[in-house]
């Protein structure tokens, strides 16, 4: 099973192994380098069916860190194009994650502390969010976003699909999770707002489903959308939930989205998150179920025979790997030889395999 093809509209994966996207804060000016070739293009060589980038950012502002990747600029293209361009020939397809940080943006790398920076650390002001609700004590109060706001910003998320596209990228993914932007809207944590995209349900969802619309109008037809979401805030009482995420999931479907990519977390600094082995997994298994969605599961998938397992009992159609391909480029691999199953390795590794 975990080595059975997937196909998602026109495109086919090899496997249903996935790289989670995880940034690599190593980009000068949001452009993509020899670093981002070597990390992605060896987890494609090392048999991943899809290889997604770290979260590209589709506004200067929007970035978590000055180092961050961005595609808000086609001059940003180039060296992704060199990127996907080696992903594909090595049999994986290349997707990316389109994300804005809103009010956590402006912040260090995490080896070099992670917290707020200044102006004159290169960090920048002011940051945006959905309500003038700062993340944690010492972030910086975000400007509550303007339709104005709201309206460029969904554009940028179609421009930088724009640049995807041309950058030879055959999946894209939406951020909607980890306290980022568009999950701050969904949240009521991080969203006070009382106009059209505050308080209901169906108007904290509105910013992001019109993102997926103007997203979708400029990506291929042919070409799969995910979307990436904390299934819960971790919090009790008025937050986002797995019953709002599978409300979600399903109006979702139905404007165009392919899959469900199912994390958790990231409103608020403090949540206690029960983190174990396959902890997000049941998320996947009742979106995919209740919503009649395309599901991926991700968190803690170490093992083979976990994964084999995830996918085998319907919980989920796609498992997503993230630390666990930073210890082992070559993850597919040996897990293929673990299973008992032939995948290919390169052929510059075949007395290796």
């Amino acid at each position: 099973m975990l080595f059975d093809p997937l196909k998602i509209r026109d495109v086919s994966l090899r496997n249903r192994i996935a790289v989670s996207p995880m940034c690599q804060y190593s980009s000068e000016d949001g452009l993509a380098n020899d670093w981002h070739l070597v990390h992605l293009g060896s987890r494609a060589a090392g048999g991943a069916g899809l290889v997604m980038t770290e979260a590209a950012s589709v506004e200067e502002r929007g970035r978590i860190s000055p180092q961050d990747l961005g595609l808000w600029d086609d001059a940003q293209i180039d060296m992704l194009q060199r990127v996907t361009s080696f992903i594909h020939a090595q049999g994986a397809v290349a997707g990316v994650q389109l994300a804005h940080a809103g009010r956590k943006a402006s912040t260090a790398r995490p080896w070099e502390g992670g917290d707020p920076i200044e102006v004159n650390q290169g960090g920048w002001e002011p940051v945006l969010g959905p309500s003038a609700v700062p993340f944690a004590e010492g972030y910086p109060t975000p400007e509550a976003m303007s339709a104005d706001h709201i309206r460029a910003v969904t554009k940028a998320f179609a421009q930088a699909a724009r640049r995807a596209l041309e950058a030879g990228f055959q999946v894209v993914e939406i951020h909607a999770a980890h306290g980022y932007l568009l999950h701050q809207f969904l949240s009521p944590l991080s969203n006070s707002r009382t106009d059209e995209y505050g308080g209901a349900f169906e108007n904290r969802i509105r910013m992001l489903r019109e993102v997926v619309a103007a997203v979708r109008k400029v990506w291929l037809e042919r070409f799969p959308l995910f979307v990436r979401l904390s299934a819960t805030d971790w919090v009790d009482g008025e937050s986002w939930d797995l019953e709002q995420s599978v409300q979600l999931s399903r109006l979702l479907k139905a404007d165009g989205v392919d899959l469900m990519d199912c994390s958790s977390g990231g409103s608020v600094p403090d949540a206690k998150v029960p983190v174990g082995p396959g902890y997000q997994t049941p998320f996947a298994e009742r979106i995919r179920r209740e919503a009649g969605i395309l599901t991926a599961a991700v968190g803690m998938i170490t093992a083979p025979e976990q994964a084999e397992t995830i996918l085998s009992t319907g919980q989920a159609d796609l498992v997503i790997l993230a630390r666990e391909f930073l210890r082992d480029p070559y993850w597919p691999l040996h897990a293929a030889a673990k299973l008992r199953v032939k995948a290919p390795a390169p052929v510059q590794y075949g007395r290796a395999f």
